[in-house]
């Protein structure tokens, strides 16, 4: 039986690793934690009996324990909440699909305690890579990548056996924006944001594919899961989602993996790696699809992807304040207080502000996102 605990149980990627689960007969469910969920959170609490469920806000906990007072699973509130799933006996891996950097402390503490990571969290590795590398190798535990993107860079890599990357082709749809100019984008509004041409995910990945943020973060990520640089990570635009990634290798060989758009593959593949399980669903059908076709991305339009080459290159504090500054507009965005364009405004704005730090401490890195918030909510007044 494998033991697995869940931060973010009530998201996409956390729902849809509980859809993995109950597929497979042999995975056990030891610990889930969610934002404020409760509806959700009971139902999963009922359905697959965790020893201990987190709640991050402290009054939904309260209400969830009442709820739950004839079951045997232990409520938890806040980050320490997070903390104790993290460390908690009798499980091996933590899938870690929690949005931001709140699950930079429970993955840090997962690992210390030995535990493997499925990690769907990307801003842990993009604000604290390096404290979580080091960690990882110290620690010798698996770090396994959920992303579809890097799970496929990480099967692409299987039994490869060190054989030297010349180049990472990291493809990204491009979002349902592709194409447009910054004078088209000036009008879009949340639901414009919200439809993604080919995944579902949830609301603040879905506005960052939009702006290409999101594979912004993907290049950092990649840099510091494969050990490359960030002129190392090229990315492609294959608006279909069929080609997942690819690696190139210095005899110019590539290697790509490709499948239809469904998250649960690279879930499973993580959670039994290296072992292929059997999965139901649609399959591509290359007699039909003809084609694939790839673009460039534009970095002039979509500003956030420009923005993180020179985050990712700057190192040190800024890919925290990029971050910071994108989940503070994209919140911003969603509740309707700011335009479109405002959320890669808003990240260029605190990139120029900040004062690198070059190799900045778990503390310093939490200090550098609470300022960031501080110094954007002062210059646009709210």
């Amino acid at each position: 039986m494998k033991r697995i605990a869940i931060l973010g149980s009530t998201g996409s990627i956390g729902t849809q690793t509980l859809d993995v689960v109950r597929a497979n007969g042999d995975i056990e469910v030891v610990g889930i934690a969610a934002g404020r969920n409760i509806d959700a959170l009971e139902s999963q609490i009922r359905e697959f009996s965790p020893k201990i469920c987190g709640v991050w806000d402290e009054e939904k906990a309260k209400e969830l324990a009442v709820r739950v007072a004839d079951t045997d699973t232990k409520i938890v509130s806040g980050m320490e909440g997070l903390l104790e799933i993290a460390v908690m006996e009798g499980y091996e891996i933590l899938v870690t699909a929690v949005v931001g950097m709140i699950g930079i402390r429970p993955t840090m503490a997962a690992i210390e305690a030995g535990k493997d990571i499925a990690l769907a969290n990307k801003e842990t590795l993009v604000t604290a890579g390096h404290l979580i590398i080091p960690l990882v190798k110290e620690k010798k535990v698996r770090l396994l990548p959920v992303d579809s993107e890097h799970s496929a860079i990480f099967q692409c890599l299987n039994g490869e056996h060190g054989n030297k990357i010349e180049k990472i082709l990291l493809t990204a749809s491009g979002g349902p924006f592709r194409g447009w100019t910054r004078e088209q984008m000036k009008n879009v509004q949340v639901e414009d944001a919200l439809k993604h041409p080919n995944w579902s995910m949830g609301a603040k990945i879905t506005i960052d594919s939009s702006t290409m943020v999101n594979k912004g973060l993907e290049v950092m990520e990649a840099k510091w899961l494969f050990d490359v640089g960030m002129d190392d990570v090229q990315v492609v635009v294959q608006p279909k989602s069929v080609i997942h990634s690819m690696v190139q290798f210095e005899d110019g060989a590539v290697m790509a993996q490709l499948g239809t758009p469904d998250m649960k593959l690279p879930i499973q593949y993580a959670l039994y790696y290296p072992e292929r399980r059997p999965m139901k669903g649609d399959r591509l059908d290359f007699w039909s699809m003809k084609e694939i076709i790839f673009d460039k991305p534009d970095y002039e339009n979509f500003r956030g992807l420009a923005l993180a080459r020179d985050a990712g290159k700057a190192g040190g504090s800024v890919p925290v304040v990029f971050n910071a500054a994108n989940e503070f507009a994209v919140a911003k965005f969603l509740g309707k207080k700011i335009s479109y364009l405002e959320i890669t405004d808003m990240i260029e704005a605190a990139m120029e502000h900040h004062k690198k730090i070059a190799h900045p401490s778990l503390d310093e890195v939490l200090d550098a996102e609470a300022e960031t918030y501080e110094f954007l909510k002062k210059q646009w007044n709210f």
